[in-house]
């Protein structure tokens, strides 16, 4: 069983967080990884800035961009999770896209993101139908491969991503990107219930969530929650990161009273 499979026992919700590596900085990645570690979360994506990141919203592309302008490179990203792993025991896993890793080798990039420590990759511009080369190489190495379904995802394209996903299913909540949002849709529980009657894998619903009151709703039906913009902007609006920890315990208070 992978490290991502062991996060998930029964009646229990994860609570998954997004950073932009190198976003405002290197240093200020690694300290809220280290809070966040301590402030509840049970898993931490960190997202490997890219030029034309197709699955993200403003706050991400934002983010993305001004690392970028800092030189973070694949290689820094790697670098920089090797340092978060060797101050928390919290699984990581990349989110990136694929020309990057491409060009990086995929054999090359799935050997060193093993020898980081991290433990899965979130490929949102990867079909499964494409992505054959690269599970080879994960599965060597040791990574779970983590896919995303959508509202609008066909029956055959869930069947497809319950095959090959290990550790977690990856629902976007919307039919968009990400980002922070007031509500989430009217089907999120419909949509749901659609990928739970066709696979035994954990569901964590990412894209849109923002408060408490949201990831609530999402615990009742979901195995996991997934917050991103939201963190992004408390640590642009705070940089002693004090609101990111409150908020972070608020979010896992929530989730507790789900057991």
């Amino acid at each position: 069983m992978s490290r991502i499979q062991n996060i998930f026992r029964p009646g229990y919700r994860v609570l998954i967080a997004y950073l932009t590596l190198g976003y405002p900085s290197l240093e200020a990645t690694i300290e809220a990884a280290v809070l966040l570690a301590g402030s509840g979360c049970d898993l931490i994506e960190l997202g490997i800035p890219f030029s034309d990141p197709l699955a993200d919203g403003a706050t991400i592309q934002k983010a993305s961009y001004q690392a970028l302008k800092r030189g973070v490179t694949l290689q820094v990203c790697l670098e920089a999770a090797q340092e978060i792993k060797r101050r928390i025991a919290t699984p990581l896993v990349f989110m990136g896209y694929y020309n990057p890793i491409l060009n990086f080798g995929l054999e090359a990039f799935c050997h060193s993101a093993n020898r980081t420590g991290v433990d899965g990759l979130i490929i949102p511009d990867l079909p499964p139908e494409e992505g054959e080369e690269l599970e080879a190489n994960m599965k060597k190495y040791g990574l779970d491969p983590i896919y995303l379904l959508s509202p609008a995802s066909s029956e055959e394209r869930i069947l497809l991503v319950a095959q090959r996903s290990r550790g977690f299913i990856y629902l976007v909540s919307l039919t968009g990107v990400t980002g922070a949002r007031q509500s989430l849709p009217p089907g999120l529980e419909s949509f749901v219930q659609r990928v739970r009657g066709k696979t035994e894998l954990p569901l964590c619903v990412g894209f849109g969530i923002s408060s408490p009151e949201q990831a609530g709703r999402v615990a009742r039906i979901a195995d996991g929650v997934i917050v991103g913009s939201r963190l992004i902007q408390l640590i642009e609006e705070d940089n002693s990161l004090s609101s990111l920890k409150s908020f972070v315990r608020s979010l896992r208070e929530t989730l507790d009273q789900y057991h």
